[in-house]
């Protein structure tokens, strides 16, 4: 049987040696980064694969079963209009995980090129851009949230537009943070030196090398992105009744704390499970995309 010179060797495990397999292998090794990625797997199955979780329709009212205490036939009870409250929970991880995903999309499509143009370009375009962004972080976030979900209407969409408007500005710092250090490296001057254009080197060169931060910074964002949800559904601007939320669960809970406490504990849980989970997940990140870790 045939085998592989040392030299060869070596070769063949450089060539398998990757930048990725190097951040998996050392992700890998963080035990509570591992955690928050499986509980956020899980919780993405469990929204795709809700219809099939859940035992009731999340919005079938019982009015036989009102406010009745978890129990084998409803594990988590139900609140005050007989609906189950698993099945509630369950569907109102579609809501918090579509809004945590769809406006960090958001915020990133938009603001990485902003970020990416403002840094490069520099100049007045880099003046207006920072002038913008700095007024805009200049007020806090869930409350630009709140003004904008308002001024669109209250519906999970506008909500996710929203909140993704509102954590751009997050973006477009970040990234031309990122550029403004990666556009003076000897590789960008190189690139620049055999005459490659401008719209090449930001593409093709610099963004590459600033996506593991941005990576990392949209994690984190997802897990603000999704309380900023809860938030809004709890004042009546995200997730309409009677589809199920786990911020306007809690809204319905605030009124019942004594008569039925389990109304409010099970969907405030899962909204602290899975922020944590992000939150871990997005530090492990940050620490295995480091390219100062060996």
């Amino acid at each position: 049987m045939p085998t592989l010179d040392p030299i060869s060797a070596q070769a063949l495990d450089d060539r398998r040696d990757t930048p990725a397999r190097r951040a998996w292998a050392r992700l890998s090794r963080r035990k509570s980064a591992m955690a928050g990625l499986v509980v956020v797997i899980a919780l993405i199955l469990i929204a795709i694969l809700a219809p099939l979780i859940a035992p009731f329709d999340p919005a079938k009212q019982t009015y036989t079963a009102v406010r009745k205490a978890p129990s084998v036939l409803h594990w988590f009870g139900t609140d005050e209009s007989g609906r189950d409250l698993f099945s509630r929970v369950v569907f109102g991880a579609r809501a918090s995980l579509l809004a945590g995903l769809v406006s960090i999309a958001i915020a990133l499509g938009f603001g990485m090129p902003i970020g990416l143009l403002s840094a490069y370009r520099g100049g007045w375009v880099d003046a207006v851009i920072s002038r913008f962004t700095d007024a805009m972080l200049a007020v806090p976030f869930l409350i630009l949230a709140i003004a904008l979900a308002a001024f669109l209407g209250p519906s999970l969409s506008n909500a996710m537009i929203a909140i993704g408007v509102t954590s751009m500005p997050i973006f477009i710092r970040l990234t031309r943070g990122q550029v403004m250090g990666a556009k003076v490296e000897d590789y960008v001057e190189a690139a620049r030196a055999v005459g490659n254009p401008a719209y090449r080197i930001a593409f093709r060169h610099i963004l590459p090398n600033i996506l593991p931060a941005l990576l990392v910074q949209a994690t984190l964002s997802i897990a603000m992105a999704i309380i900023a949800e809860a938030s809004l559904s709890f004042l009546g601007l995200g997730q309409q009744p009677p589809a199920p939320s786990w911020g306007s669960m809690l809204n319905t809970a605030q009124r019942f704390l004594t008569q039925a406490p389990w109304m409010a504990i099970y969907p405030g849980a899962a909204i602290f499970i899975t922020v944590l989970s992000f939150n871990l997940l997005g530090d492990g990140l940050r620490d295995a995309l480091d390219p100062k870790e060996r």
